[in-house]
């Protein structure tokens, strides 16, 4: 995946020594050569710069004259919370330094500069200046999606269908909504309806095959008391309940051919009978089908009738499975990843461009429904403010071991024993990283060294062996 910049990358250098600015700017030039280089002399003439240009890395000495370096940070990221801020500062100033990075620095160097170190935090910078900013431009585009967040996608395919939505729903014929298992075919469905003349109307809904036949066409068109054993009073059906508004009749290529043959009379007459009723109730109902079925398939086979299939056949949207419009894939990511912070009541997280490149190119046999749960499996086991390809390695690992029967364990057993497959898999991959360095270990999970030190006694986790390897 590609990183878009609509502008060049440019950096910025603090320092009220003007030589040595210059000097750290000779050096980035040489080893980034595509990236323009700025110098300030003091904290008023860099946010003149900053509010004039764009920066993507921003390097301020500690202490200068007038706007200090920590006034300087705070100033410059409330104006442009994407910059990367790394800090310069003499040996006996750190303490000074971990005020910065509590202000919001992303890294601090101490002086004089090593060159090696200057490049590393430079690309570490720039790196994640790429990330936020990307994250920034997908949720601008999330924003701008026309039809709500439940159809999120720029990619032509996506157009098209939103093309189709308005078009269908400015008419108020029938609508025969096609596509795979966990495309949105709902959501599609509510999409209509929310741009058709009918929208202020009720929106009714059936899953066709999740009720059985006998009650089916109950549910439908209802019955008078007395029509069957159990009818204790009279229920009017979805359809009379939907008059005036929208029904969808979901899964439409599972109903039973007695139910298809009375459908198809409501649909030519526009009324229903009740079951057990002598008399017809007229009802005024948009309807949109869906399914992920071939039905001129099941027609050839004789088990869906032609004539319905032409009735709902009258206009057709069909919702491109997400393998037809990867170019969506990091639109979706974040979307669904922020709905999962929210839902779960989480800091907003990043996803690394790693990570989006991962998603854009793995198969997605259960299309958005499928990734919309495994970006939820993310959000839970993610302890870091960014998504990373340790840890989706970790979210796509089963347990080795499966019950032997199909007996659920109480919920709490279940819970602790994914999260203490979850721990141990993180952490051993965390411990092969860091070669078994407990303290350099603790400082790249973000866990306070004492804690990471009790999950491995309580797992019975040896460090010793990863210092070995």
């Amino acid at each position: 995946m590609q990183i878009h910049n609509a502008q060049p990358e440019a950096i910025l250098i603090v320092d009220d020594q003007e030589d040595f600015a210059r000097g750290l700017a000779r050096l980035l030039k040489r080893e980034f050569p595509d990236v323009a280089t700025r110098t300030a002399t003091s904290g008023d003439e860099a946010l003149d710069i900053l509010s004039r240009e764009r920066v993507s890395l921003m390097f301020s000495d500690l202490r200068m004259p007038g706007i200090g370096g920590i006034e300087l940070l705070r100033q410059a990221l409330a104006a442009e919370p994407n910059l990367s801020v790394v800090m310069l500062t003499g040996y006996g100033s750190i303490e000074s330094a971990v005020e910065a990075l509590k202000a919001g620095a992303y890294d601090f160097l101490t002086k004089p500069v090593e060159p090696d170190a200057l490049f590393r935090a430079t690309a570490k910078g720039l790196e994640r200046a790429r990330l936020l900013g990307e994250n920034s431009r997908l949720r601008e585009l999330m924003a701008k999606s026309e039809l709500g967040t439940a159809l999120i996608g720029e990619s032509a395919p996506m157009k098209r269908l939103k093309e189709t939505i308005a078009a269908v729903a400015a008419s108020d014929y029938t609508v025969l909504i096609t596509g795979e298992s966990g495309t949105g075919k709902e959501m599609v469905a509510r999409a209509v309806q929310s741009v058709s003349a009918r929208a202020a109307k009720s929106f009714l809904q059936v899953n066709c095959p999740a009720i059985p036949e006998q009650l089916l066409e109950s549910e439908l068109f209802g019955h008078v008391k007395g029509a069957f054993t159990g009818a204790d009073r009279s229920r009017k059906g979805l359809f009379v309940a939907a008059d005036g508004g929208t029904l969808l009749l979901d899964e439409i290529g599972d109903i039973p051919m007695n139910i298809q043959t009375k459908l198809l009379r409501v649909l030519q007459e526009r009324e229903v009978r009740p079951v057990g009723s002598s008399a017809s109730v007229r009802v005024d109902v948009r309807i949109l089908a869906s399914t992920n079925q071939d039905l001129e398939r099941k027609m050839r086979e004789g088990l869906f009738r032609e004539d319905l299939f032409y009735r709902l056949n009258v206009l057709n949207v069909h919702v491109p499975a997400l393998n037809r419009r990867t170019e969506d894939i990091p639109l979706l990511a974040h979307h669904f990843l922020s709905q999962a912070c929210r839902e779960m009541r989480l800091m907003p997280k990043e996803i690394a461009p790693e990570v989006l490149a991962w998603l854009t190119s793995r198969p997605w046999p259960g299309n958005v429904r499928e990734m919309q749960n495994f970006m939820r499996r993310l959000a839970v086991f993610s302890q870091g403010d960014v998504i990373d390809l340790a840890l989706v390695r970790l979210a796509e690992a089963r347990p080795d071991a499966e019950p032997a029967d199909d007996s659920l364990p109480p919920y709490k057993d279940a819970k602790s024993r994914v999260m203490d497959e979850f721990t141990r898999n993180y952490v051993t991959e965390l411990l092969r990283k860091t070669a078994g360095n407990i303290s350099e270990a603790a400082r790249v999970s973000g866990l306070e060294r004492v804690s990471l030190q009790k999950i491995l006694r309580r797992l019975d986790i040896d460090a010793e062996r990863y210092r070995r390897a």
